[in-house]
């Protein structure tokens, strides 16, 4: 690759920002930032890049701690900027809310160093990069025999419209005191709905009440097209599925 790439990592542990200091770095990767808190990132994106440098977020960040909600408040600012969620572990509706939120790769922290490297110089070049169990199960995510109007599917369930919105809120990865920001109630509130909310689906936890949208009919969980998925024989915890950005 000749282009050089300028890298951003956001963390809240330094010991595991530094590491992938010294994995990255190299005389094609230059580390722009290592900051524990990505407002400084998303302030930086504000302003018009000065050089030609291909830009790279990698945000380190597990989605129970707001992970996601990071990824999603970077990317509606992120222009032509790339970015990367390292998870800590592969979760179906994690990697599929990742990409809906506008995640350019997801990678599992179990991949080494190589291939993390490699997985990284794919993003920066345009590609969408993903754990090879999500091809598998996308096959299995469409949904089932149902309108499609998921949201019909939840009032028949009987979900109220606050239930709705915070079922959505859900589905984008939020936690609750995010959620209570964004629709001015206390946090307590928050609690009482989704606990109806999984009662009323009778799902046990959040993961399953988002799989429960997802298959009546939320949509797409991840525009990718699955005809172009090759595994990659060359990883050896896990191994990358690539597709070229539409």
């Amino acid at each position: 690759m000749q282009q050089r790439i300028q890298i951003s990592l956001a963390g809240k542990n330094e010991i595991a920002r530094e590491g992938l200091r010294q994995i990255l770095s190299s005389e094609k990767v230059h580390i722009k930032e290592s900051v524990s808190d990505a407002r400084s990132i998303i302030e930086s994106l504000a302003s018009p890049a000065t050089d030609d440098c291909t830009h790279v977020i990698i945000v380190d960040d597990s989605v129970e701690e707001g992970g996601l909600e990071t990824c999603r408040a970077i990317a509606a600012v992120k222009s032509k900027s790339r970015l990367v969620l390292l998870a800590d572990q592969y979760v179906f509706e994690h990697v599929a809310l990742a990409f809906q939120i506008g995640v350019d790769g997801v990678i599992i922290k179990e991949i080494s160093c190589g291939p993390l490297i490699e997985s990284i110089y794919l993003v920066a070049m345009g590609e969408k990069v993903f754990p090879s169990q999500l091809a598998a199960n996308l096959t299995n995510c469409a949904p089932t025999d149902y309108s499609g109007d998921w949201k019909a599917c939840a009032t028949s369930m009987g979900l109220s419209s606050r239930e709705i919105e915070i079922l959505e809120s859900i589905m984008l990865g939020m936690p609750n005191k995010v959620i209570a920001r964004q629709f001015d109630i206390c946090e307590a509130t928050v609690k009482v709905h989704v606990k109806a909310i999984l009662r009323k689906l009778e799902v046990d936890n959040r993961t399953q009440a988002a799989t429960w949208a997802v298959k009546r009919g939320v949509g797409t969980p991840v525009q990718l097209a699955l005809t172009d998925l090759n595994p990659r024989p060359d990883t050896t915890k896990m191994q990358t599925n690539i597709n070229r950005a539409a």
